[in-house]
């Protein structure tokens, strides 16, 4: 089979191409024909050479998997030949107290899913069936890929973690990136209005479809200002950050009062400084979210198969040109989530 290595990590990685051979299923797993991989601002991050910790130095990278499966090993029940299905973000045991509380993505002994094993930037793959969600034939194959990040990611952020709540409103930062825009979505679909922070102009006409009349451009006017006018001063009960560092003084400014403030993404890397009266006379909760369990992406399923969410692609790119996706998300110029096709 083809698969995709990072031949040499940087600034201008190096990527190949090669060709492996197939993995056979063993107990308990199935082999999955991959039929798209989204390129997440992880992968980006392990082909950068800024995030090593825990990295299998020779992994096949790509977390978010959809695919069929086209073996089922032994000690396989419930998934057959055929079965179209989702991956969850890591390899859990199922048994610890984090795994049957619903964070099996923090499973004690997990391994994160093309970062310690093998993910989905290759022709096949070959993943636990308790790892795995079915999908419905109403749920497209092509686009299934961020089904668990990232929209199961924002699902739990803004249902679990800052318990948004009907009539709410949410900001989310760097709205038009692949978290951004299924946030914004989610949001909608929890009830919420929307307000919608990005950086790039030529994002504008088509976040507004996901935030009518609450997009804001960053630029010489923080966009904590913006935000404050277009919700008559109040601010925001919930901000969804997904930039982190660049963002971050500007999302705590745009809280209300007893607003939380979730950090989901960190782009730049650099720390932060702020004052505590800030979170202290607001009232507020600031807190970091990752992942999201097996629930949550079995909750997406439904949301997508139901049209309360749908899928944002902006591209999708062969195994063979997989430098130009990587160009496409560093540069900021997708809407959505640029995927892979093997």
């Amino acid at each position: 089979m083809k698969a995709l290595y990072v031949k040499t990590p940087g600034e201008e990685p190096e990527l190949e191409v090669r060709e492996i051979d197939t993995p056979s299923p063993g107990e308990g797993e199935v082999l999955i024909k991959v039929a798209s991989a989204g390129l997440c601002n992880h992968d980006v991050a392990i082909m950068r050479g800024l995030l090593r910790r825990g990295v299998n130095p020779d992994v096949i990278l790509g977390h978010e998997i959809a695919g069929a499966v086209e073996e089922a090993g032994p000690g396989t029940s419930a998934l057959g030949a055929g079965a179209r299905v989702v991956a969850n973000l890591t390899v859990f045991c199922g048994e610890c107290e984090r795994c049957v509380t619903g964070h099996e993505y923090r499973c004690v002994t997990g391994r994160g899913v093309g970062h310690a094993v093998n993910g989905g930037f290759a022709e096949y793959v070959t993943l636990p069936e308790r790892c795995l969600v079915r999908l419905p034939e109403s749920v497209d194959l092509d686009t299934a890929s961020v089904l668990a990040c990232p929209i199961a990611v924002t699902l739990q952020a803004l249902k679990d973690v800052a318990k948004t709540r009907p009539g709410e409103t949410v900001l989310v930062t760097g709205a038009g990136g692949g978290l951004g825009v299924h946030a914004l979505q989610v949001a909608t679909a929890l009830g919420a209005r929307v307000l919608a922070a990005t950086s790039s102009p030529e994002k504008l006409d088509g976040l507004e479809a996901y935030a009518p009349g609450g997009v804001i451009l960053g630029g010489e006017l923080d966009f904590s200002e913006i935000a404050l006018a277009l919700s008559e001063d109040a601010g925001a009960d919930v901000v969804i950050d997904t930039v982190g560092s660049a963002t971050f003084g500007s999302s705590l400014r745009s809280l209300t009062q007893f607003g939380r403030l979730v950090v989901l993404g960190e782009v730049e890397g650099q720390r932060v400084n702020f004052n505590l009266a800030e979170v202290i006379f607001r009232d507020a909760a600031v807190v970091g979210s990752s992942g999201a369990g097996k629930a949550q992406v079995e909750e997406v399923v439904r949301m997508v198969a139901d049209g309360e969410v749908k899928p944002v692609i902006s591209d999708r790119v062969p195994l063979a040109s997989a430098r130009d996706a990587f160009d496409l998300v560093g540069s900021r110029q997708a809407l959505g989530r640029v995927v892979l096709v093997p």
